[in-house]
């Protein structure tokens, strides 16, 4: 019995099995929703596996990926290097107005379909004010998933948005080291290995190519004193000396502007390092001066420059630039970012011979290789004292 309206109302047995049914459906409709949401905290867990495209951010990031997923205990399988198979299968899958280097990316992770559990795609937005990645990073994984929507693809991303999300790189990392089923201190653990040995490649590489430097700046004062002296002895009037070229040859030193994706991916660049190498010369890379002091120069050159990899590459030209005898400028067709930017690069750095270079996967190297060889005897010519310097 019931009141209604002070009336007495008179209830069924299958009404009241219905009212007290309610609640348990209830009950376990938020029981079900919980454990959903337990499941999804830990949806990686069963991932023994993982692979990493060997492209984009890898050159730049790749030591901090592989060591954390192998410090969560995982199988980590990167995929070969580029060549054009990879390229033309990247190609099929992507659109046209993709850059190279998107297509390219493309190749990689079908490549690695079959031969792991899932892909590692991150999603990188920006790590602060000017810091941002260009916006193919940040839609990658959106890319990745209806590009391969048919394959049953399994993609693992996670999001850094220090700016809107407030989402840093460590709690991204944490938060996902979670969801492969670490607790939150070991996964904190497994981030903090990670970034330390990210740090350490990453003063490796600076420290050798600081002693690179130095190497070359001694080998110039060398030669420098070996014609001044040569000089000295066959014109001691010194009016016809500095037509003399010395026999001990200055060190000819460029300094490779590129993102790493570009400059450390032979089949990207076309073999430039290669080449100028081949020509005697000593190759610098502008990614390999040290990071935060080349972040820092950057505001010297630009106040509103918006993508941290193009700062980071601004800020070592300006710090290189008294170091080498010229700078080539390469870009993968068609980067927005690099277009801006090696514009504003040729037009304020002054000083030195710049060469720019934009590479294509439909371009052969001839017309590369004559370009360069042009800009070699430019250079070489103008360290012996000519015409450039009159």
């Amino acid at each position: 019995m019931a009141l209604d309206n002070g009336k007495t109302k008179t209830i069924s047995a299958g009404e009241d099995q219905a009212l007290l049914a309610a609640p348990l459906e209830a009950a376990r409709k938020a029981a079900a929703s919980t454990a959903a949401a337990l499941r999804s905290r830990t949806d990686c867990a069963d991932i023994e596996r993982i692979g990493i495209p060997r492209a984009l951010l890898y050159y730049r990031y790749g030591v901090l990926w592989t060591t954390f997923f192998e410090q969560l205990g995982r199988e980590v399988v990167v995929s070969d290097a580029s060549d054009k198979d990879v390229f033309d299968a990247g190609e099929r899958v992507s659109v046209d107005e993709c850059c190279l280097a998107s297509k390219l990316y493309l190749g990689h992770v079908q490549s690695l379909i079959g031969s792991c559990d899932a892909v590692f795609v991150p999603s990188l937005a920006n790590r602060g004010h000017r810091k941002g990645f260009c916006t193919k990073y940040q839609a990658l994984p959106d890319l990745v998933a209806n590009t391969f929507f048919d394959t049953g693809l399994r993609i693992v991303s996670l999001l850094v948005n220090e700016t809107e999300e407030k989402a840093d790189e460590k709690s991204a990392f944490i938060a996902l080291g979670q969801r492969f089923g670490s607790s939150a201190a070991d996964a904190k653990r497994a981030y903090r290995a990670a970034y330390a040995a990210q740090q350490r490649a990453d003063r490796v590489a600076a420290r050798a190519q600081e002693r690179l430097v130095a190497d070359i700046d001694q080998r110039r004062r060398q030669a420098a004193a070996a014609g001044a002296g040569e000089r000295s002895a066959s014109d001691p009037t010194g009016e016809a000396g500095a037509l003399r070229w010395p026999s001990q040859e200055a060190p000819l030193a460029i300094l490779l502007v590129a993102h790493p994706y570009v400059a450390h991916d032979p089949f990207v660049n076309g073999g430039v390092v290669d080449l100028l190498e081949s020509m005697g010369a000593s190759v610098l890379y502008a990614d390999q001066t040290d990071h935060g002091k080349a972040l820092h120069e950057s505001f010297e050159f630009s106040e509103t420059l918006p993508w941290i990899v193009n700062r980071e590459l601004v800020g070592s030209v300006t710090l290189l630039h008294a170091h080498v005898d010229g700078i080539v400028l390469v870009s993968a067709f068609p980067c927005g970012p690099d277009s801006m930017t090696n514009d504003a690069v040729a037009r304020c750095i002054q000083g030195k011979p710049i060469l720019s270079l934009i590479v294509d996967a439909q371009s052969g190297t001839a017309g590369l290789e004559t370009r360069i060889e042009s800009f070699i005897d430019i250079l070489r010519y103008q360290q012996r004292g000519g015409y450039l310097h009159g």
